[in-house]
């Protein structure tokens, strides 16, 4: 627009403007029209249109934000953020806890009601204001500003002992380069002095070898939380390799990781895909997934099942951490994040069920095992007692073959026993060994990963080869969840202040770094337990709440609608105007309510590893580990009301001021179209109130001191704009 115009000479003053950019114009000194750029890209001599010389500027690219370099490393970005390690160790234990396939029924229905319209949500609002978490809620509403660092504050928090999971799975895979794997069998210990005799050690004969070295060579885990240990220096190296890797992948922010997303994100899925044939290969796998996918449909009519359903759901896509909104900032303004919603929901979904099937293929192969394994048990206990008078032979069924003993014929002698001593069976001490019981054992979290998972892997063939492709694999799909996490801190930063993004992410991982030794003393997994039980999911959901209040109700949904109709080129389907509006709120406030009706009645505490008796004992928090716990959540929490009460009485300004460059840049922009087209019928008429104005009838228009809004027709649609819009956030949208 020309600097010299009467327009623009009127945004510093606070008159009232009556006249139309037209009339305006006509007040201007003369210009030589045939060489102006306001010519209608019309060269001198001609009368035909020509392309024009100077394009049009981009406002997303003249702002300087970075941008991805193709629509191909953003979906990774998204998928790798959104799949992670709870697709292939929380989903498939909701499964089988919740009803096998019929879990499946209140999972996809939450997903179509929360899960796609609050993601679809975040993108459109990070897509659309481009800027990270706490930019884009101080634009919406400052008041509730504090979203954004509430979302900062649990990203912090998950991060810290999310990537002590990496280092678990770093040290695991170094472990998995010899053969036999070093969890195959439990280690011998030598006693006596005189007599040298080997025994099995006994805290690993009382467990099992996976979980001996997973609590004893792995953790080297105290008894009790009061009991720290002391560093385990294993673990500590560990953590140093995982957080290295995350500051090289982040380093360059979008550039560098989207390069990392093209292998982090798509090598899971080659491992599960070959996973699943080779585990479709194993005996018990079809038992395994027939056990899965069979239908309790009785489940699906308690509210537990749905509560867990909807708390999965929200956390599967990443809702409220920030890293969707960073991700999405980079976008263009008119990409079509609509179909990126329904993409990557899919794609994780379908990577859930995946995933559940892998795992319970290999884990029917396990109980297999484990079910022979007890029929043999069992079968020597019987010919002892054979042996030895207490039972008689006469109970034994004649063609069943000791040294052949199938699962059936075990079962079918085990009845005839129970029948016939009923009075001493309970004596006996036998094992009904029934592969349903097997199935049954409810495994989770690093339970499945660490121990159910590793166990059988070493009854693979190359079972070192197997152990080092799970464990890189949980290596990758850490890594994405934890470049995601840690976009969501380091973008609202780096929006708020100008710092060098190389500087902010070392700076962060070595902090992260030093506040994680907590998590890799003797200690420390009570602690990754307190973490992940308390530090994400209250705050998370009354975060996303929030948002959808803040864009809902305060924003209003209907407009809401017209800038995504104005962003996209079209409008959304009205069901995602009710599901905003109504439904997902609704959804939203029975879970914050279920979620502290749980913590109320859930007695709180953690799962300690008793040495003497190789086996995990509930113990209740002592009084100051139970502060923490809370603590994290207030922590979490609390730049909720701080922000909402200073920006309420005015005590630190709305951040309206710091719109993002291609806002401030793309309004000026449209405002100057309008100018163009009032100039140019001007030029095209023999004066100007000869000349229809394309604005409808003289409007007053206010400038920044004023409190007015000025309207305008342009395309034949209704919108609000004016100069005193450009810093308010309810505008920008």
């Amino acid at each position: 627009m020309p600097k010299n115009t009467k327009v623009t000479q009127r945004e510093h003053s606070n008159e009232p403007v009556t006249e139309s950019v037209a009339d305006l114009l006509s007040l201007e000194h003369p210009m030589d029209y045939k060489n102006s750029q306001m010519s209608m890209g019309l060269s001198p001599g001609s009368t035909a249109p020509v392309k024009a010389l100077i394009p049009s500027p981009d406002p997303d690219a003249e702002d300087g934000r970075p941008a991805w370099n193709n629509k191909l490393e953003y979906i990774l970005a998204q998928v790798g953020f959104s799949v992670g390690l709870g697709n292939v160790w929380r989903f498939p234990y909701l499964c089988q806890k919740n009803g096998g396939g019929a879990y499946l029924v209140p999972y996809f229905i939450l997903l179509i009601l929360i899960g796609i319209p609050l993601f679809f949500l975040e993108l459109a609002v990070g897509q659309r204001i481009r800027r990270g978490s706490i930019g884009v809620w101080n634009y919406v509403y400052p008041q509730l500003g504090g979203i954004g660092v509430s979302s900062l504050m649990v990203c912090g928090f998950v991060g810290l002992y999310y990537n002590v999971i990496i280092g678990w799975s770093i040290f695991y895979f170094f472990q998995s380069f010899q053969y036999p794997l070093p969890w195959a069998e439990c280690p011998i210990q030598i006693n006596g002095s005189q007599a040298i005799v080997a025994v099995v050690v006994p805290e690993c004969d009382k467990s099992s070898a996976t979980t001996y070295f997973w609590y004893r060579q792995t953790l080297n885990i105290t008894s009790s939380i009061d009991d720290t240990g002391g560093l385990n220096w294993k673990m500590v190296l560990s953590l140093l390799v995982a957080w290295i890797l995350v500051c090289l992948a982040v380093i360059k922010g979008i550039q560098s990781s989207g390069k990392v997303m093209y292998f982090s994100s798509l090598f899971p899925y080659l491992v599960l895909f070959c996973f699943l044939v080779r585990g479709l290969m194993l005996k018990g796998a079809v038992d395994g997934i027939a056990h899965m996918f069979t239908p309790k449909l009785e489940k699906m009519l308690e509210p537990q099942v749905w509560r867990e359903a909807a708390t999965q759901v929200f956390f599967a896509l990443g809702l409220g951490f920030g890293g969707v909104i960073a991700f999405s900032s980079y976008n263009k303004r008119e990409n079509n994040c609509h179909f990126d919603a329904a993409l990557v929901s899919v794609i994780n979904f379908v990577t859930s069920i995946l995933a559940t099937l892998v795992v319970f293929a290999v884990l029917g192969f396990k109980a297999n095992i484990m079910n022979e394994k007890c029929v043999v048990d069992n079968a020597e206990k019987i010919i002892g007692f054979l042996n030895t008078g207490v039972l008689s032979k006469e109970l034994i069924p004649p063609h069943i073959n000791f040294s052949h003993l199938s699962t059936e014929d075990y079962a079918e002698m085990y009845g005839v026993i129970k029948t016939v001593k009923e009075d001493i069976f309970d004596q006996l001490g036998l094992d009904s060994c029934l592969l349903e019981d097997e199935l049954n054992k409810a495994v989770q979290g690093t339970g499945l990963a660490f121990i159910a998972f590793t166990e059988a892997m070493t009854h693979f063939p190359a079972s070192p080869f197997w152990s080092v492709m799970f464990f890189f694999m949980l290596i990758n799909l850490g890594l994405g969840s934890m470049i995601g996490t840690m976009t969501g801190i380091t973008t609202p930063i780096l929006d708020a202040f100008k710092i060098r993004k190389e500087i902010l992410c070392v700076a962060c991982c070595v902090i992260a770094f030093l506040l994680g030794l907590l998590f890799v003393q003797r200690s420390g997994n009570y602690f990754v337990t307190m973490f992940d039980d308390y530090s994400a999911g209250l705050p998370l959901t009354v975060v996303v709440f929030l948002e959808n209040i803040s864009v809902a109700w305060i924003y209003g949904t209907d407009r809401f609608m017209q800038d995504l109709e104005d962003m996209l080129g079209f409008r959304p389907y009205s069901f995602y105007y009710y599901m905003w509006k109504y439904v997902s709120p609704a959804i939203l406030v029975l879970l914050i309510i279920a979620t502290v009706i749980e913590m109320a009645i859930s007695p709180a505490g953690y799962n300690a590893w008793v040495e003497a008796e190789g086996a995990e004992q509930f113990h209740s928090y002592p009084p100051w580990a139970l502060a923490m716990a809370y603590s994290l959540i207030v922590v979490a929490m609390l730049p909720l009301p701080i922000v909402f009460l200073l920006r309420h009485y005015n005590l630190i300004s709305d951040g309206s001021n710091k719109l993002s460059v291609s806002y401030r840049k793309g309004m000026m922009k449209d405002i100057s179209n309008l100018e163009e087209q009032d100039e140019q019928r001007f030029i095209l008429g023999k004066n100007p109130s000869e000349v229809p104005s394309p604005m409808p009838a003289p409007r007053p228009y206010l400038g920044p001191g004023g409190t007015q809004e000025m309207t305008n027709t342009n395309y034949g649609t209704s919108t609000k704009t004016g100069y005193q819009n450009i810093g308010s956030p309810e505008s920008e949208l």
